[in-house]
């Protein structure tokens, strides 16, 4: 019987895609006729990215970009094909790439598999977490965008900044880091934060801070009385609106919050999640205005 199953999904799977590639020629060839075949049209999936395809002054080669693409504001005029990790192959191709740029991690797997065998170029951009990486993803991009020389340029610069950033950083911090505690969400009132090897903990070391949670790695669900003893001096969130949002006074009034130093001072930060945890070309500004928070400046 799961045989049977499996071959049925295999049909199934192939139908779609012969389906797909059908309607991709004829779209691509439709599009073709009044276009630089030596300028392929890009789908951007990964806010990182996006950012760079623009900063390396790529933005009008975009056909569309994914939901993570938020800046610069003019991303949000391209159509979205959605989320980067629940994308649909019928979503990707009826915008008829011929180039896909994407973060690590894009997905699912089964998308993926139906866009690799539709013949359209994908670059897959791994995901980092520091300034040599950052600067590899910035030539990653442009290599694949036939801009090496302007993505060098502008790595060298990005790299240069966020070093500069980041001594400035460590300058301001002294001998007394700042302890910061990433709450990722408060689902149910249960504290999501982020343990080590994440890109909240990057960001909070290169802006001279502590993490303080080093525990766990990834992002975990924390009992009160781990997060009591974790003992931040300041809780990190990214800001968000609408029902995601918790006051300030809500989130210090829990029991998990209330005997920490971050409670006793009131310190809680808040920043746009693509500009603090993207790893991009603003990475060195953020670093900057993340510091500037937890020790001024």
């Amino acid at each position: 019987m799961f045989a049977s199953k499996s071959r049925a999904n295999g049909v199934l799977l192939a139908t779609i895609s012969a389906g797909l590639l059908t309607a991709l020629a004829l779209t691509t060839q439709a599009r073709g006729s009044g276009s630089d075949s030596s300028k392929p049209g890009v789908l951007s999936i990964g806010g990182s990215v996006t950012e760079i395809v623009y900063a390396l002054g790529q933005g009008d080669r975009l056909v569309a970009r994914d939901t993570t693409s938020t800046y610069p504001p003019e991303a949000e005029d391209l159509p979205d094909v959605g989320y980067m990790r629940a994308l649909s192959p019928e979503g990707v191709l009826s915008v008829s790439p011929e180039l896909i740029l994407s973060e690590d991690g894009a997905g699912p797997p089964e998308t993926m598999a139906v866009l690799t065998s539709s013949g359209v170029d994908i670059v897959t951009i791994p995901n980092v977490e520091s300034g040599p990486g950052i600067a590899e993803k910035i030539k990653r991009v442009g290599d694949a965008l036939g801009v090496s020389k302007e993505a060098e340029a502008l790595a060298a610069n990005v790299e240069a900044e966020i070093a500069t950033a980041k001594a400035r950083a460590d300058r301001l911090a002294g001998d007394s880091p700042k302890r910061v505690l990433f709450v990722l969400s408060m689902q149910g009132g249960r504290v999501m934060a982020s343990g080590t090897g994440t890109a909240a903990s990057a960001i909070i070391e290169l802006a001279g801070g502590v993490n303080a949670v080093t525990e766990f790695e990834g992002y975990k669900p924390m009992t009160d009385e781990a997060v009591s003893v974790a003992a931040p001096d300041v809780i990190l969130m990214m800001d968000r609106g609408g029902d995601h949002a918790i006051a300030n006074e809500v989130l210090f009034g829990m029991p998990a919050f209330q005997p920490t130093p971050a409670a006793e001072t009131g310190a809680i930060v808040r920043m746009d999640g693509l500009y603090l945890l993207g790893f991009g070309p603003r990475t060195a500004k953020a670093v900057s205005d993340l510091s500037n928070h937890l020790y001024g400046g």
